[in-house]
């Protein structure tokens, strides 16, 4: 049988995948929270690899920060790209990469009539200098990180840039007016180029079952998280150029609070005993994403803080095993982050989420964290041999 997934043969290096916290965006202060520097991946970046690469992960989540490569209108400085793909290689890692995660130059705004055109040239120019560098083996590539939250965190949210309210809508508008040009450039450089879309993966309910217009409201709200796919794929906005096999991959960012019920946003327990009626499995809202698109899945980001990490990593592994059983094409799942962060607005503030915790932001020395190592051992074990049946049976 002829397969109708795009290149299903291919296999990510490793099946579980780290991911290293690269937002460069003004924070709810304006002011400038570059996660690569705090945390000190840019000076680390070999050792960071090696702990990754001895742990048998082989598949990493990178951005390239837009702001520190773009100081100046069209004018790059890729030397800490050009450290990631050098350390990268040296230690057998695949780089998923990040065009822009969250953040962007100090002079440009989703609404200014030049972000889709300095968009669109630094896409270009990153395809062009990586290629220079790595002209044979595949690059896959995820534009912009989760549209749906950056539109609403600066749009409706004045958490960031450009500190709007009520205008949500016209920056996810801009914003992926942004993303397909920057597609289309990079195409020119590089036909063969794989897109990740990455966006939440989120569960709105209504809190009483027995009311027809809020369940009729919670299920909009729930729709709108399928907006962006829907727009890089051409079935809405067309005007914007959005095309069908712009969703190579789809990525899922999946966190144990992107499930709430709706006017009221209570969170949903997902650690609830007994289970809340309310919550939904990650296998469920993954067959929603699947049955809709019919693309290949990622969880491309998912992680917990404090205490309970370990739980909520066996919880995504018996998801996952779940997942593949059914026959879904499920070719990865990334730990975001794999080392710890600090806070975006308080970041004196560490969340202690990673496998690896840091606890002195002098030394950054890192510490690892033994139950999410032991929790990521047993995940391993959990998947070993049952993404490859699944992936032969789907090719038939």
């Amino acid at each position: 049988m002829e397969s109708r997934y795009h290149n299903p043969e291919k296999y990510f290096r490793s099946f579980i995948m780290g991911g290293f916290e690269c937002a460069d965006q003004q924070n709810a202060f304006g002011e400038r929270v570059d996660l690569i520097k705090l945390t000190g991946h840019d000076r680390l970046i070999d050792e960071d690899y090696k702990r990754l690469r001895d742990i048998g992960i082989h598949t990493v989540r990178e951005g390239i920060r837009w702001s520190h490569v773009e100081k100046s209108p069209f004018q790059y400085d890729w030397s800490q790209v050009e450290d990631i793909i050098i350390h990268a290689q040296e230690n057998d890692i695949e780089v998923i990469w990040d065009i822009c995660h969250f953040g962007f130059p100090d002079d440009l705004t989703p609404l200014h009539p030049m972000f889709a055109r300095r968009f669109s040239h630094l896409c270009k120019a990153f395809v062009q200098k990586y290629r220079s560098l790595c002209p044979e083996g595949e690059l896959i590539i995820t534009p912009i990180n989760e549209v749906s939250f950056l539109s609403w965190l600066g749009g409706d949210a004045r958490g960031t840039n450009p500190y709007c309210v009520n205008q949500g809508w016209e920056v996810k508008y801009m914003l992926m007016k942004a993303y397909i040009e920057g597609i289309e450039r990079m195409k020119e450089a590089d036909p063969g180029i794989r897109i990740m879309a990455t966006e939440p993966l989120i569960h709105i309910v209504s809190p009483d079952p027995s009311d027809a217009m809020l369940v009729l409201k919670a299920n909009e709200k729930h729709q709108e998280q399928f907006q962006v796919l829907e727009i890089l794929s051409g079935n809405m906005c067309p005007e914007l150029r959005g095309k069908p096999e712009y969703l190579d991959i789809i990525g899922v960012n999946f966190y144990c609070d992107n499930q709430w019920t709706v006017n009221d946003h209570q969170y949903i327990p997902w650690d609830a005993t007994p289970a809340s009626p309310f919550w939904r499995s990650l296998h469920s809202l993954v067959n929603e994403v699947f049955i809709r698109y019919g693309r290949p899945i990622v969880i491309s980001e998912t992680s917990m803080a404090g205490e309970k990490r370990y739980q909520w990593l066996q919880m995504i592994s018996e998801e996952c095993a779940s997942i593949l059983n059914s026959g879904i094409p499920l070719l990865g799942c990334c730990i975001y982050p794999i080392i710890d962060r600090p806070d975006w607005d308080f970041p004196l503030n560490w969340h202690h989420s990673g496998v690896w915790d840091i606890y002195d932001p002098v030394t950054l020395e890192r510490e690892i964290h033994t139950e999410s190592f032991s929790a990521l051992q047993d995940f391993k074990a959990k998947i070993t041999g049952i993404s490859t049946y699944v992936m032969e049976d789907a090719i038939g």
